[in-house]
């Protein structure tokens, strides 16, 4: 089982940049106040999920997916369920179902980030917070696949992140990861 007493301390010793200080405050709170911060079911204020930066084994590409529900380009990741034994697991569990590919080894965490989801009623969410903490790992090959879930994945060159659009919490992940961003 995840702690959230270990997550944590674990997040105190994150050092975020400017933009990520509201997020790290925001996860911090969470999971100092509240006796679910693992649970998806947990709306108000919100839940942890993970995300991964996958690089290729080279570490001259960056996995990218598109999310189906979000309709835009995004690291794979999700929610942690029960089974996990750790943060890390989640990111790769995630990002295994969402774009096959295998996992090689971990690097570490490399970012944080608060984001609203909007709602969905045929599945009673309410409109929450998504306290997503991102790892980054590198790739065991070059194998990835289309899912359900992510219906376009690619590997993306330095060159080509701009025609991606991702968020700047993205970028600053992927720089943390080593993954050259000019």
């Amino acid at each position: 089982m995840i702690s959230a007493a270990d997550t944590l301390r674990r997040i105190e010793s994150f050092e975020p940049t400017r933009e990520e200080r509201k997020s790290r405050e925001l996860i911090l709170t969470l999971l100092e106040h509240s006796e679910k911060p693992f649970s998806r079911h947990q709306f108000e204020p919100g839940h942890i999920t993970c995300s991964a930066v996958i690089l290729d084994p080279g570490r001259g590409r960056t996995l990218l997916m598109y999310h189906h529900r979000f309709r835009r380009w995004l690291l794979p990741g999700g929610h942690v369920e029960e089974t996990d034994v750790s943060l890390e697991e989640t990111a790769r569990r995630e990002t295994i179902e969402e774009t096959t590919v295998q996992v090689a080894r971990t690097i570490g965490l490399v970012g944080v980030d608060v984001h609203g989801i909007p709602a969905r009623k045929h599945k009673r969410e309410p409109f929450h917070l998504h306290h997503d903490l991102i790892f980054a790992f590198e790739a065991a090959s070059d194998a990835i696949a289309p899912t359900e879930e992510a219906p376009q994945v690619v590997w993306c060159q330095t060159a080509e992140l701009a025609q991606y659009d991702l968020p700047l919490n993205v970028k600053q992940a992927l720089e943390r990861a080593g993954f050259p961003l000019a």
